[in-house]
């Protein structure tokens, strides 16, 4: 059985594809799995990092908002999608997949389209309640499509194809020992409380968690805070912090992009962050509470309605960027952690919603459509 998975773009569309080549290899350990993208991407580093063979192509976004910069981006976009038609019926037909899987990104659109095309099995995995761009296109081209929650089904324009699986996490996810995990941090009975604003970082989120590490320095709380910049914000975190006087050190320890996140969740007792659909997926998994702060830049402002299902759940505090400052963040921290058993409370609440058998459902449906 060889399988081609193409996703692309964000970790949200590229650790579900990785947990869905994990549980296809663990029920077929003969399967060959390989994966598309682009080499420029986050996708070629998580992809040869877990040891897949990896297979390039440049496909790239159309931006909607004229500048100069991004004309030219534009333009080579369009060169981009010319070839990327031909290069994926080249790739398709060296490697004769019997499975190709879209996990979403730009790139996931010419590689399952051709495939459709040429008679391959294919499925495609939406992640978001609002689909993206590319899914709702290929999604009358497919074979089987996944879908994280029932409201996308039927934005999704094919609901006799569409199953709801939820978000597949990765296995190692729920495998981690929160004792083990707070030990190798030293965290003892101290709240945990990690933050990130994504690969890249986010500006606003480093901002406003300079004011709140700050805060921490001095506040009557035993606090052990982890941060991750990002690759754009590591010089703007570090000024921030000189300005402050506030250093790494026992109480604060930063980085740039995190590696170990299922050993950093199982160690949390809160998280600030985004509101991706995978983010989400994995906070729910370990059961636990969070500020949220949605994404203003995404299609249809997803994350914002993402994150309202946890904070009616009782699992998180949303923020909206629009509201969000220094002092904002410091008084909702504040108040969460001030209340005795507050954050245990609210990480059971998000457990409750967690889908601990998405894998089991997508690759059920794979073997199903395999058989055919």
């Amino acid at each position: 059985m060889r399988v081609l998975i193409a996703a692309g773009g964000t970790a949200g569309h590229i650790n579900p594809a990785l947990a869905i080549a994990g549980a296809i290899k663990a029920h077929r350990p003969d399967a060959e799995i390989h994966f598309a993208g682009r080499r420029e991407g986050m996708e070629y580093r998580l992809v040869t990092k877990a040891g897949y063979p990896f297979h390039h192509i440049e496909v790239n976004g159309i931006q909607r908002k004229l500048t100069p910069k991004n004309i030219a981006r534009n333009v080579q976009a369009v060169y981009h999608l010319a070839l990327a038609g031909p290069r994926a019926k080249k790739m398709l037909r060296e490697l004769k997949p019997d499975l190709v899987i879209g996990c979403g990104g730009y790139v996931s659109g010419p590689v399952v389209r051709c495939a459709a095309k040429m008679g391959i099995r294919t499925a495609i995995h939406e992640q978001n309640a609002f689909p993206g761009v590319t899914n709702k296109l290929l999604a009358k081209d497919v074979d089987v499509i996944f879908a994280a929650v029932p409201a996308a089904v039927e934005k999704l324009g094919a609901p006799e194809k569409t199953s709801v699986v939820g978000n597949p996490v990765r296995p190692e996810i729920f495998m981690q020992n929160r004792d083990l995990a707070r030990s190798k941090l030293d965290a003892g009975q101290r709240t945990v409380i990690l933050s990130f604003g994504g690969s890249l970082g986010a500006r606003r989120i480093n901002e406003v968690v300079a004011e709140l590490v700050a805060w921490e320095k001095s506040c009557p709380w035993n606090i052990l805070h982890i941060h991750a910049t990002g690759s754009r914000g590591v010089e703007l975190f570090r000024k921030l912090m000189a300005e402050k006087g506030v250093q790494p050190g026992s109480r604060l320890q930063v980085q740039e992009y995190i590696e170990n996140m299922p050993e950093l969740l199982a160690a949390a007792d809160l998280v600030i962050s985004r509101a991706g659909a995978l983010t989400l997926a994995e906070l729910e998994a370990v059961g636990r509470a969070a500020i949220l702060i949605p994404s203003p830049n995404v299609a249809e402002n997803h994350q914002y309605y993402n994150a309202l299902e946890l904070q009616k759940a009782g699992a998180a505090v949303v923020i909206e960027e629009k509201d969000l400052t220094g002092p904002v963040l410091v008084q909702t921290v504040q108040q969460l952690v001030q209340e005795n058993g507050k954050l245990a409370v609210m990480g059971k609440m998000a457990r409750a919603l967690a889908e601990p058998e998405s894998l089991e459902k997508i690759w059920a449906k794979l073997a199903e459509l395999m058989e055919q």
